[in-house]
């Protein structure tokens, strides 16, 4: 029996020594800095595999999707740097609208506010996106608008021939 409890101290110690080593060479600082996504992502899935596995209602889908977008956003600036951020915070927004999507689609009865919800801020997301990706682009695209709007009220409201609000004046 001693020799048993012997044999186990002996392997206690033996991976006491490593994982001081491997600590002291940095290997699990590395680690830490390169895999923490993976403390959302991870919860993510499981709770997405809990749901398939009909261990939990749709609800637990939201924050499912949630984790598993930030949880992925997070990787991809971990590996592409984190000025990355500055571009792709829109997703943080997308990441709500996939798990109000996800328990759209798995809910029954289906609950109705929801999909106009996750759809706008879907779309949102969208704009948010494009807009930075443009930097100033905004300003363009808004500037381009008002123009348009205001060529169609000096010229296009009279063109029709009908009497509508537009032509009435104040």
């Amino acid at each position: 029996m001693s020799s048993r409890k012997d044999l186990a101290l002996g392997i206690f110690i033996v991976a006491a020594g490593v994982v001081i080593l491997l600590g002291k060479l940095g290997v699990f600082g590395f680690l830490g800095r390169t895999l923490w996504p993976l403390v959302l992502l991870l919860p993510g899935i499981f709770l997405h595999i809990m749901f398939f596995g009909r261990r939990a209602s749709a609800a637990i889908l939201i924050p499912g999707g949630i984790l598993t977008v930030y949880g992925l956003l997070f990787f991809i600036c971990n590996i592409g740097g984190w000025g990355l951020m500055a571009s792709l915070w829109p997703v943080l927004i997308l990441g709500v609208a996939v798990g109000l999507y996800e328990y759209y689609l798995y809910e029954s009865p289906r609950p109705g506010a929801v999909l106009p919800v996750a759809l706008g801020l879907t779309v949102l997301s969208v704009l948010i996106f494009i807009f930075t990706w443009l930097e100033t682009g905004a300003f363009y695209i808004i500037a381009l608008i008002l123009i348009a709007a205001g060529i169609w009220m000096i010229f296009g409201r009279n063109r029709s021939g009908r009497n509508n609000k537009w032509s009435r004046g104040w």
